[in-house]
């Protein structure tokens, strides 16, 4: 990239929304991250770099969490948002806007967009049949149904999409559909439908995937899926629903995942009414501005294939590009709370410096889809080796001779080793803009090994005074380029460490530049890391107490057994069909069998666990648990007093 002014960029950069009914994840921050190195690099290389993000607020789920929580969903995503922000903050995520997609300028641009394909003949509709939690007394959006995915057959799927081989496809023809919500089988009942006519966009989006920056594997698979049969797209949902109405439509909505990119729109409008911008000049056909998505593999179907025939229809401007990266795993496993592998954002910034992982981050994530992995006994030695004992030590083994010259470098420096160090740019420029982090990550380092074999080979400590602080001098300046081609990646850090050269001017083009003031003392930019590890997140501790909130989650209520009988095939079950009072019938399967005749337990009162999530076993759903005690003699049910009322919670 030429540094002249007449070959600046103007770029539009988003990640994709994090979902509003959960605190961030490590998953989140990995995305984040590789987004915002690349929006610091091109600023830093003279770049109008502009980075857009909201938090995605719509669908059932969001709808469920706040019923849950009691609390409405404006309430839930205004204090989830909070949270977000808080956390990208912690990892020093530069937004140039964060907003949400429950926002006027998001609905105003939804249903433009929808009316504008409207006019285009682009919208059908069609009744289908479409599961329905008759416990629940509800249509189930995608994300409620778990089966066997169609095309590869794995088990515990969701309706959008299977995560082992990625297809995504209709929530109609996953196999064995079974309700997340009540662990029941949903039946299908018909409702009308409004269709996007996607097949219609096929051969615009063949030429979308020939133009734009996309990973070969990416446009292999979109390709596949282009050629696949492509099916128009459901973007419509059922009441009760948290979204925005269909326009012209009665207890209609837009499925989220209409309106959630157009968020990225929509929080661009929001940042250009406050600071005297005009969309139109921002996201057009005429637009100057280069337009880059990030996003997970997991996504890649939505913005390859849904957004840009979305964004055709309404006459906007496409992606130049859309950059996909893989899984983050921990400790080579895949991220899960009981495993202790399901790490939060949050969590992970107590325990050790959130810049540390940016770095850590940055040396594995290349331009390819490929899963990543944070081992944490890696990440110490990395940080250990890279950060503290190659960049921090050139500092750290220099400013004692700088002081002892009241702290001002002289003018009589190396300047053949400075240049050389300077011709790497061009380089490191290119890894950059490539989002080759890791290979950018390797240039840095085989250059601070460099400096600091400047600094062994020169002996600083057995030479006077003047030269002394010439060796140092020239590390010094090294140390200050270093810092200037970290800076995309650990802002923090190399902020200190400009504070400590006392420089004000650290972009990529101001390399060059001499160090005139004198520098200040020299204070650690960053002590060892000690080994970590990360407790798993068990409701026990090693004294197996749980705390007054972990029990309090518990609801434990008084039942009578209604009917008890025979599991035909199971050796130690007993059915138990039990009356909670208000809460209705429960059906319960208890492995008694060997301790009680089904014959006597009718009327008996026992102490359920209500609110235990309905497992579905081969012989039927099972609603909850009842309390037992056993010994080497056998199992006993636990009842309340005689006196007790079915229903009644126990405290």
């Amino acid at each position: 990239m030429d540094s002249d002014n007449t070959n600046k960029r103007k770029i539009l950069v988003t990640s994709a929304l994090p979902y509003a009914n959960s605190s961030l994840h490590l998953g989140h921050i990995l995305e984040a991250v590789q987004t915002d190195i690349w929006v610091r690099f091109h600023n830093l290389n003279g770049n109008e770099c502009l980075y857009f993000c909201a938090d995605d607020t719509h669908g059932t789920p969001v709808m469920l969490k706040a019923k849950e929580d009691g609390i409405n969903p404006e309430q839930l995503i205004s204090e989830v948002k909070k949270d977000h922000m808080e956390t990208y903050e912690l990892y020093d995520i530069n937004f140039t806007n964060f907003h949400s997609t429950h926002s006027d300028e998001n609905k105003k641009y939804s249903e433009f967009i929808y009316n504008k394909a409207k006019e285009k003949d682009l919208i059908t509709r069609k009744t289908i049949k479409q599961l329905y939690d008759e416990k629940e007394s509800m249509f189930l959006s995608d994300r409620f149904v778990k089966g066997a995915c169609p095309k590869c057959n794995e088990e515990d799927q969701y309706g959008d999409g299977c995560s082992k081989c990625g297809a995504t496809y209709d929530v109609s023809d996953i196999k064995n559909p079974i309700s997340a919500l009540s662990g029941t089988k949903p039946i299908y009942k018909n409702s009308e439908h409004i269709f996007f006519n996607l097949p219609k966009q096929a051969n615009l989006l063949k030429e979308f995937l020939k133009k734009s920056d996309l990973q070969k594997p990416i446009v292999n698979k979109l390709s596949e899926w282009l050629n696949d049969d492509l099916q128009q797209w459901d973007i419509s949902r059922d009441a009760p629903y948290f979204g925005f109405n269909i326009p012209s439509e009665i207890d209609k909505y837009f499925y989220v995942w209409l309106d959630a990119p157009i968020g990225y729109i929509a929080s661009i409008d929001n940042w250009a009414n406050s600071n005297n911008k005009k969309i139109e000049d921002l996201w057009s056909k005429d637009s100057e501005y280069e337009i880059y998505h990030f996003i997970g593999k997991d996504i890649a179907y939505f913005h390859g294939l849904f957004w840009p025939a979305l964004l055709d229809s309404a006459d906007l401007k496409l992606p130049n590009g859309i950059y996909v990266h893989g899984f983050l795993t921990i400790n080579g496993e895949k991220m899960s709370k009981s495993k202790g592998t399901g790490i939060l954002a949050r969590e992970f910034a107590d325990i050790s410096d959130p810049e540390l992982l940016r770095y850590y981050f940055a040396a594995k994530l290349n331009d390819k889809v490929e899963d990543i992995d944070l081992n944490l006994e890696d990440y110490v030695t990395r940080i250990n080796s890279d950060l503290v004992g190659k960049y921090c030590n050139i500092a750290s083994r220099c400013s004692s001779f700088i002081k002892k010259n009241n702290n001002e470098l002289t003018e009589e420096i190396d300047n053949e080793f400075i240049a050389d160090i300077v011709l790497k740019k061009d380089l490191l420029v290119n890894h950059y803009n490539s989002r080759n982090y890791s290979k950018a990550i390797r240039l840095i380092m085989d250059i601070a090994d460099d400096v600091n074999k400047y600094i062994n080979d020169s002996t600083p400590w057995k030479k006077d005074l003047n030269e002394a602080v010439e060796i140092a001098s020239t590390a010094i300046y090294a140390f200050r380029i270093l810092s200037i081609y970290l800076s995309p990646i650990i802002p923090k850090i190399t902020k200190n460490a400009f504070g400590f050269l006392n420089t004000e001017k650290n972009s990529f083009e101001d390399l060059d530049l001499a160090i005139e003031k004198p520098i200040n003392n020299y204070t650690p930019l960053l002590n060892r890391l000690e080994p970590i590890e990360i407790k798993k997140d068990e409701p026990m501790n090693d004294n197996n107490y749980i705390d007054i909130k972990q029990f309090a989650e518990i609801d434990l209520r008084v039942a009578k057994i209604v009917k008890a009988s025979n599991v035909e095939g199971a050796d130690k079950l007993l059915k138990l069909n039990l009356d909670v009072g208000d809460l209705g019938e429960r059906q319960v399967f208890a492995g008694i069998k060997k301790s009680y005749d089904p014959q006597d337990l009718k009327d008996k009162l026992v102490i359920l666990v209500s609110n235990l999530e309905p497992r579905q076993m081969k012989f039927g759903l099972s609603e909850g648990m009842v309390l037992a005690s056993s010994d080497n003699e056998g199992i006993y049910l636990i009842s309340p007093d005689s006196g007790a009322k079915p229903g009644l919670r126990v405290k």
